[in-house]
Formats: structure tokens, C-alpha cells, sequence
């Protein structure tokens, strides 16, 4: 019996990939006790024979025990999480799933836009406790959007907004031309896409080299009264920094999707903001885009089993 254990609260439970795990054969485990920091990995990692990881940290430690185990999947993107150097030490494959949820995020990103320049949220409260304050929002047609990460997401959302009547700027070290040209998105540095756009949307790895991308000194740099989206890594934006900007006008509000602790910490002054608007890292989280990780995921997995490499392995050139 090939034993499968996940960190990933999502993963075998929607679409077809219950039915697709169950032709398999395989056992799933859930490691998703909350009371321990692994979720429970250490206690089932030594007769593993593949790990797919959530949000929970995958480092050497983790690894230890790991007698049996084929490969470190992860049940979405972002790898920041995954001690990729310390899998390959182990002969170790690490794959994920690029572009099976770049459409939920991107959907995500259009709706923070739409909530922000209609003032969705303050409507709702206003609403349900009985006062009547109507607001004037802005349309999002002739607005400019600034992409930070032009990836599979950042592709996504460009094509949706210049759908409803954007324009749109981006900034990549490695922007793809081709899609940049055909589409009419203007590549910039990221201080001129600031001082241009409308909104930004961020799209990119967590991690060291990306720690604090938004600080005080990016926020002076931004349009006054941008709008800003996290739908990244926690890590990319500094809170502290979102209030002073949203206190003092700089930054005319924020849409936060991802957090360096999970859940945060909700007394941090970012959270009581009227300007503010949060979601529980749900980005990626519509049946559709659960059901095609899922799958993705199964698809590695078997192959794995089979001997060969899965074409979506990040340390493939480095295995033995």
C-alpha cells in the first residue's frame, strides 16, 4: 500500500480527485493537527512514501526519518516554504503545480479592486447596522493597473483587466515580451510603475530576496491614493508601514490575502483600518482550482511511483 500524507486541508477532498486517489489505491493521511507545529508529519513520515505539502514548513528537520519517501509535492504554487536544497540532498524530487489556481487568484485580485473602488464592505457594514451612507466610488475602466509579478497570475489578471477597460503596467526581471507586446502591457521598473498606477497588484515569491518589497520608502514612491493588493506571501509587505501610509493619505486602501504568522495576529492597528480589507489566504480556494491542483498533484504522484520524473520537478537537473 503506497502511503500518501498531506499537510494540505484541501487536498483529496474535492472534484474528481477523491474518486482519482481511491482508483489509485492509495492511503491518505491527514497531518492536520493543529496543536503541533508539522501537523503531525514526524509521527507518519517514516513509512511515507510521498509528502504533499500545505502552508506547513518543509525543512531538513522534517526530513529526518524519512526512510521511504519519493518526493515533496506541493498542493499549489509558492515553494518558499519547502527546503528544496535540503530535498535534492536526498536525491529528493520537489514539484508543484504552476498555473491550476492562477485564475482563482487572479478573479480574487479583480474582486479586492471592484470592493475597493465601490467601497464594497463599508456598504455591507453600513447596511446591516442600520445607517444609510452612500459613498462615491470610482469605475475601474480608465484606471491603470500595476502588476508586480507577471507570471502565470499576473498574465491572468492583465487579460481580466484590460477586459473591463484598464490599462496595465508590469514590472518582471524575466517579463515575458511576447505577452507583454501582444496584449499592450507597458513593462516599467517598479518605481515608475508605483508613480503610475492606479492600483497594484502583487504577485510574487515570498522568501529573503522579496522580504519587506513594500515599505515606507516603495509606499512615498506609489501614486497618492493607490490602492495596493496582496495576494503573495506575507512577508512582501510591511504592516507597519501600510498603516502610517493609510493614515496619512498615501495609500487610499489595502487588500491583504496572505500573512507572515497564519492566522495573524489581529491586534496590529492594520486590522481595525476602515481602508483595509482581509481574507483568510483564499486566494487560490474555488472548487475549480482545488479540483485542478488536486489532480495535477495525482498526476505527479503516479508517475513518481512509476520511476520517472514528473516534468513539473523544480530540482530536476540537480538529482542524481
Amino acid at each position: 500500500m503506497v502511503k500518501v500524507i498531506t499537510t494540505s486541508p484541501g487536498f483529496g477532498k474535492h472534484g474528481r480527485v477523491p474518486d482519482a486517489i481511491a482508483q489509485e489505491g492509495w492511503d491518505l493521511v491527514r497531518c492536520d493537527d493543529t496543536t503541533k507545529t508539522d501537523g503531525g508529519v514526524s509521527e507518519q513520515i517514516a513509512d511515507a512514501d510521498i509528502l504533499v505539502v500545505g502552508l506547513v514548513p518543509v525543512s531538513a528537520e522534517t526530513l529526518v526519518g524519512a526512510n521511504n519517501l519519493k518526493a515533496v509535492i506541493k498542493h499549489g504554487v509558492g515553494v518558499d516554504n519547502i527546503d528544496i536544497p535540503a530535498c535534492t540532498a536526498q536525491n529528493m524530487p520537489v514539484c508543484n503545480t504552476p498555473a491550476a489556481n492562477a485564475d482563482a487568484v487572479a478573479e480574487l485580485a479583480m474582486g479586492f479592486m471592484y470592493a475597493m473602488a465601490r467601497f464594497i464592505p463599508q456598504g455591507h457594514v453600513c447596511v446591516t447596522s442600520g445607517q444609510w451612507q452612500r459613498r462615491v466610488g470610482t469605475q475601474l475602466g480608465g484606471k491603470t493597473l500595476g502588476i508586480v509579478g507577471l507570471g502565470n497570475i499576473g498574465k491572468r489578471l492583465a487579460k481580466l483587466a484590460i477586459g473591463v477597460g484598464m490599462s496595465v503596467v508590469a514590472t518582471d526581471p524575466y517579463a515575458d515580451q511576447a505577452f507583454a507586446s501582444e496584449h499592450g502591457v507597458e513593462i516599467l521598473p517598479l518605481d515608475d510603475l508605483l508613480a503610475t498606477a492606479d492600483y497594484v497588484s502583487l504577485h510574487v515569491f515570498g522568501g529573503k530576496e522579496n522580504a519587506a518589497l513594500i515599505n515606507s520608502a516603495t509606499l512615498a514612491k506609489m501614486k497618492p491614493g493607490a490602492k495596493l493588493i496582496n495576494l503573495a506571501r506575507g512577508e512582501v509587505v510591511d504592516l507597519d508601514a501600510i498603516v502610517t501610509a493609510l493614515d496619512g493619505g498615501q495609500l487610499g486602501g489595502v487588500a491583504i490575502d496572505a500573512y507572515v504568522t497564519e492566522p495573524p495576529d489581529s491586534s496590529h492597528p492594520v486590522f481595525q483600518h476602515a481602508n483595509a480589507i482581509f481574507t483568510p489566504h483564499s486566494g487560490a480556494d474555488t472548487k475549480e482550482a482545488v479540483e485542478n491542483v488536486g489532480l495535477m498533484v495525482v498526476q505527479d504522484i503516479a508517475t513518481i511511483l512509476k520511476g520517472e520524473m514528473p516534468t513539473r520537478c523544480l530540482n530536476a537537473k540537480d538529482l542524481t
